[in-house]
């Protein structure tokens, strides 16, 4: 199990209107947010790392979003980190990148957590319309390899290149996992398995772990409705065969 603060005190990705309080300037908020770390890891201490992990806030946003710059978010999480080690030395922590996971944060490069990524560039095709993606309407279509996006043309090469930054972290020792990943389901479905074999295929390539987002539903792999998909009885799920096929041949030490 992750344990995660997907609404913490003073933040969330989703309607952080609803906050009284600003997680990135307001000292109440932190030190709430810490109070609830330490409070967790009383709870769990001696719950082995195997049973659990500590993510510990879902997707904070971009610098200068809400007032959150790369300083204070580092202290905020290098004061974290600190009191849940103080209480449980052996806790494994998970740390989301910056601007909703996608951006490496080399400033904690030497902290000894889990640095976690996201898998959705380039995102007109992984969210393709998506209503709920602020860049929904000026998207291009989803074309795969070849889409033109954020000023690049995305392939292979290019995704090699965006994670460059998280393998810049990763090389002093730090581990990189990419804790969401997956394609809306209204990409045409060749797009999407072409696009999910060169990113899956650079995570095993790197040696990082990814979690698909989500397991049953419009970006998993239980029947998630993308056109010409073909599903396949499995364990009583009607699976994906072609992305399962993927996943197996991405796991890392396969």
């Amino acid at each position: 199990m992750s344990l995660n603060l997907h609404r913490a005190p003073g933040y969330c990705i989703n309607r952080n209107d609803l906050e009284r309080h600003n997680l990135w300037v307001d000292q109440v908020a932190q030190d709430a947010f810490v109070f609830l770390w330490e409070t967790f890891a009383r709870r769990y201490k001696g719950v082995p790392n195997s049973a659990l992990s500590f993510d510990l806030l879902n997707e904070p946003p971009n610098v200068g979003q809400y007032g959150l710059t790369r300083e204070n978010h580092a202290a905020l999480i290098q004061r974290t980190v600190a009191a849940i080690r103080a209480v449980d030395p052996a806790r494994e922590i998970v740390v989301d990148g910056l601007g909703g996971g996608h951006l490496a944060m080399p400033e904690l490069a030497d902290l000894g957590v889990i640095h976690s990524g996201r898998g959705y560039q380039p995102m007109p095709v992984s969210h393709h319309r998506a209503q709920w993606w602020s860049g929904n309407a000026e998207a291009p279509a989803p074309v795969y390899p070849g889409v033109q996006w954020a000023g690049r043309t995305w392939n292979r090469d290019t995704l090699r290149e965006f994670y460059q930054p998280w393998r810049d972290v990763q090389a002093p020792g730090a581990q990189v996992h990419i804790g969401e990943c997956g394609c809306y389901n209204k990409t045409p479905n060749d797009v999407a398995l072409r696009w999910l074999r060169d990113l899956f295929g650079l995570y095993k390539e790197f040696g990082w772990g990814f979690a698909l987002w989500n397991f049953a539903g419009d970006f998993g792999i239980i029947e998630h409705g993308r056109p010409g998909a073909h599903y396949e009885q499995l364990h009583g799920y009607n699976v994906d065969r072609a992305l399962l096929d993927i996943l197996l041949a991405s796991r890392v030490g396969a």
